[in-house]
């Protein structure tokens, strides 16, 4: 059995066709289960809810409230709660395909040895993909995943997005369940609970996969385009890093201050690439991308 797990926090806008859009998927309705964990939210999601159990009364659905804020709360809260034993977690402003809880539930019937998976995640945006976006900045605001038509084991130091990723339950018994020091808080900009994850199923060897025809289609809102929302989530992701590189060690937290000069010379190559072609809103978008990081991850304050 499959147990799709949504954890939600003011998205009413989007919630009802997320749903809709797993319920309507060329899969047995007896054979998943739909947990949807609303982590505090102040808007219409419950009514939300509601339409869709009218709605879909033949789909198995169970609508939780985690109270303790942060999403790192709402997906354990999901593990916990599920009878499923794939756990599917789908972002709340999202669509998938057709084909998504099939993908998923053949690749891990014929694949005793994996114990996770995810597919490509594409930006669907409200409006229009601004001038400075670029390959590097893409994947950041969006969370854009794609590594081909072909099915294949995700390549060292990367993995599934958090938004569309499958994982057995058998695996939260070995590692543990996410951190909740990590991880998205009401309007708090803090990741790296995926990136932990990970990190920890890498050092056991156990082993992920890219499944092209699982497909997750991200709504990107205009908001999501602002300078300030650049500028605060870049700035959250120095401040993930120091998190959770320090509650390893100092010598791990040292070790990626190290690979963060690394990372602007890198920026500065990339930065001299774009301005050759005249385009420097993209390069300079990388600067400020970098330097928020950099602030983030010394513990510099917020500009």
């Amino acid at each position: 059995m499959l147990s799709v797990i949504i954890c939600t926090y003011n998205r009413d806008k989007y919630i009802y066709n997320v749903l809709k859009s797993v319920a309507d998927n060329d899969f047995p309705r007896e054979q998943y289960e739909i947990v949807l964990i609303n982590n505090n939210s102040t808007d219409n999601t419950e009514a939300e809810c509601q339409r869709f159990q009218l709605d879909y009364p033949d789909v198995t659905f169970h609508y939780l409230v985690e109270k303790q804020q942060g999403l790192s709360y709402a997906r354990n809260c999901g593990i916990v709660n599920s009878r499923g034993e794939l756990l599917v977690y789908v972002d709340d402003d999202a669509l998938v395909n057709p084909e998504y809880l099939q993908t998923y539930a053949d690749f891990f019937a014929r694949n005793a040895h994996a114990v996770a998976a995810g597919g490509p995640i594409l930006p669907e945006y409200e409006t229009q993909e601004p001038s400075w976006m670029s390959h590097y900045t893409r994947q950041l605001v969006t969370g854009k995943l794609y590594l081909g038509d072909k099915e294949r084991e995700f390549p060292r130091g990367s993995y599934p997005g958090g938004g569309n990723s499958c994982y057995r339950k058998s695996v939260f018994d070995k590692i543990g369940l996410f951190n909740v020091e990590l991880g998205r808080k009401g309007n708090s900009l803090i990741g790296a609970e995926e990136k932990d994850l990970y990190d920890k199923m890498t050092t056991l060897g156990m082993k992920f996969y890219y499944l092209p025809t699982s497909i997750l289609y991200h709504i990107i809102p205009e908001k999501k385009l602002t300078s300030d929302y650049f500028n605060r989530l870049t700035y959250g992701i120095g401040v993930s890093e120091r998190y959770r590189t320090r509650q390893i060690s100092t010598s791990k937290y040292l070790k990626r201050i190290i690979n963060e000069a690394i990372k602007w010379g890198a920026t500065i190559v990339l930065w001299c690439a774009f301005a050759i072609r005249f385009q420097f809103a993209k390069g300079n978008k990388l600067v400020i991308f970098r330097l928020n990081v950099t602030r983030g991850l010394l513990g510099m304050k917020e500009k």
